[in-house]
This record gives structure tokens, C-alpha cells and sequence, in this order.
């Protein structure tokens, strides 16, 4: 049976929701190099411990063994995608989305009593920024569409197990616009919100290395006002992160790493010794720069395009900076969602349901 899934390939973090299912997957998008671990005590999850092997006639490095998300997370040879990165044609970002889809159709279920490949066939959505889906849209699509295969191999659960992942067809939409599909429908595809499907909307979606400002008119894309921006949240974290370590001597072996840290508002380090240093002033310094920077531009958009009823901040980096942005706004209105970075994906199902005339699951 095919399933519908939405797949949002974040350059922090790939999340995806699959039709039918109660719970996303988000798997931060770092990968290193795999090998064979020395294991003392097994992980309590799959997802601490992707180790697979993959391979695609898409990937430039083929059938290739790597540590993916949480795994990766503290190796010293790993690897997260820098601005020069373009999504639609890095195989890192490949890697993690194809580990995703894997882990996505196996995950919670029984090994199959026949021997042989288990088959995941999929119809999925997903988005480019702004600036790159014009150019990228077709490629991206061109990479994605085909069969894969992800053999899982020290990942306990799924140890030993392989899984071809055969992709029928790529909707590509731009991101945050989809974000706002979501929150303009139900999940039978049915308007629940007018203003939002009926007016004239500016988003702000910001992202590790993209910020994206569609701009999105009776739920059609507006050509001419819709930009993007080269930056997100990820050059501020690697500040934060070589900030600390010339501080304190604390080292963040990622991003992911340093995230998870504040989105859990954990801003207390350890020293060596017994000492303990608070970084939430250099956070809050970095944090508040880049609102400052965000608010800026949502305000020159809004001058150049005055028709714009409304602006929804949404994304990833949207959680983190909510409190500065709003500090930063002065008198202008922004508004903001609760589990922004996972509206984009859950646009991404919807519209893939939507254009190809899929039926809304039942959960």
C-alpha cells in the first residue's frame, strides 16, 4: 500500500509525518561517518542509534555507511550543512531524509517472518526555500523519486533489517507557504480559518541557513513580493558555540547539540573541575542580534507591500527568537504559532493529499 507522507528536509532537522500515523518523527539532520561501534550498553531507542547503510543511484557516494541524527550528534568527524549547502542536491540531506522515510514505515512493527527487503512505498510532500525552488524544484524532485535502499545495522529494534524505500512521486511546494496551508485547513482539506485562506499574508519562516518571506494572497504565492534571505539561526549558533568554548573551555560538538540545550532552557555549563558558567548573556546577546536583524526586514517588507494584512513568524528559529522578536517589534504585530517547526511538514501532507486527490486517513 502507498502512504502519504509529508517530509519537511530541514538544514537543522528532517521531520516527517506520515498519513494516518499520531506522532511525527524529527531527526536532526547531522551525519558522520559509521563504523563498527563498540556497544556497552544498547540504546533505550532506534532513534539514538541510526547506523545504516544506504543505497540510491542518487547519492554521489553510494552504498555508504554512516551515524545519522542523535547518533552523529557528539562525533568528532561530523558533519551539519553550512550555507554553501543547497538541500535539493546535498546528499547529507538525502541521507537523512531516505533514514527518515526507513525508520518512518518499520517503526513499532514486528520483523516480518519472511526473509528478503521489506518495501515502503511512498507519495510524498515537501518544500524549497523561496530562492532555490524555482531552480531546484524539478531536481529535487528527480532525487527523491525513485527506490532506495537503508539497511539498518547496529540500531537496536531494527538491527538486521533493510528497507526499500520507493518513492513515487515528489510534491514540491515553497516553504512557510505551506506552513500556512495547515493553518488555513482541517485535515479533511476543508477551510477552518478565512482570514488566513481568504486574505493577504507575510510570513516569516525562519530556518538554520534560509529565512523565507512568501508572501501568500488567497492561498496562491505572490511572485513578485515573495523573497528569501541566505542566513538563518545557524551562523548565530556557531558564534554561541566558539563564544562558550573562548569563555568558559565548553566545548558544543554541534548545533543540535546546542539547540537542544536551549530549547530545553538548559543555559548552565560545566567547567573542568567542579565549576559551572551560565551562558544564557552570550545566548541572549547572539538571540537578540538576529531578532533585531528579522524585525528589520518583516518591516521593510511590509513598507514595500503595504497591502499585507498580517505577519505570521513561523519555523524553527521561530520558537527560539519568539521572546526577542516580540521585544524588538515596537508597535508592529507579529504573529507567532506553538510548534511552529512542525507546521511546515504537516502542509507538506496535506498538500500532497491535495494534489494527488488522496483521501484523509482516519486515526
Amino acid at each position: 500500500m502507498i502512504k502519504v507522507a509529508g517530509i519537511d528536509v530541514g538544514n537543522d532537522s528532517v521531520k516527517v509525518v506520515v498519513d494516518g500515523s499520531p506522532r511525527p518523527i524529527l531527526i536532526p539532520c547531522i551525519v558522520s561517518p559509521g563504523y563498527d561501534r563498540h556497544v556497552l550498553q544498547e540504546e533505550d531507542s532506534p532513534l539514538k542509534a541510526l547506523d545504516v547503510q544506504i543505497r540510491s543511484p542518487k547519492l554521489k557516494r553510494n552504498n555508504q555507511r554512516y551515524f545519522v541524527g542523535l547518533l552523529a550528534m557528539e562525533d568528532q568527524d561530523n558533519s551539519e550543512l553550512e550555507e554553501t549547502d543547497n538541500k535539493a542536491t546535498s546528499d547529507q540531506s538525502l541521507v537523512v531524509a531516505l533514514t527518515a522515510l526507513a525508520y518512518a514505515a518499520i517503526a513499532g512493527q514486528s520483523y516480518p517472518a519472511a526473509s528478503g527487503l521489506e518495501e515502503a512505498e511512498y507519495i510524498i510532500g515537501t518544500g524549497l526555500p523561496v530562492r532555490t525552488f524555482v531552480a531546484f524544484q524539478h531536481v529535487f524532485e528527480e532525487r527523491l523519486v525513485g527506490e532506495h535502499e537503508v539497511a539498518f545495522l547496529s540500531t537496536p529494534e531494527l538491527r538486521g533489517r533493510t528497507v526499500r524505500v520507493i518513492i513515487r512521486r515528489a510534491v514540491v511546494s515553497v516553504e512557510g507557504a505551506a506552513a500556512l496551508y495547515h493553518l488555513a485547513t482541517n485535515e479533511q482539506l476543508q477551510v477552518k480559518n478565512d482570514e488566513i485562506h481568504n486574505g493577504c499574508i507575510g510570513i516569516c519562516e525562519i530556518g538554520a541557513l534560509t529565512t523565507d518571506f512568501p508572501v501568500v494572497k488567497r492561498m496562491n504565492i505572490d511572485n513578485q513580493f515573495s523573497t528569501g534571505e541566505q542566513f538563518g539561526l545557524a551562523g548565530y549558533l556557531d558564534s554561541i558555540i566558539r563564544d562558550v568554548e573562548d569563555q568558559y573551555g565548553y566545548h558544543f560538538p554541534s548545533r543540535a547539540k546546542l539547540i537542544g540545550r536551549i530549547r530545553n532552557r538548559e543555559f548552565t555549563v560545566q567547567r573542568v573541575g567542579e565549576g559551572k558558567a551560565d551562558i544564557r548573556p552570550i545566548v541572549d546577546m547572539y538571540f537578540s542580534r538576529a531578532a533585531q536583524k528579522l524585525v528589520d526586514l518583516i518591516r521593510k517588507r511590509w513598507r514595500k507591500y503595504p497591502d499585507i494584512e498580517c505577519f505570521y513568524v513561523l519555523g524553527g528559529g521561530a520558537s527560539a527568537l519568539r521572546s526577542y522578536m516580540l521585544e524588538a517589534s515596537g508597535g508592529i504585530r507579529l504573529r507567532f504559532e506553538d510548534d511552529s517547526e512542525m507546521l511546515n511538514v504537516h502542509g507538506y501532507l496535506k498538500l500532497a493529499k491535495s494534489k494527488t486527490g488522496q483521501a484523509p486517513a482516519q486515526s
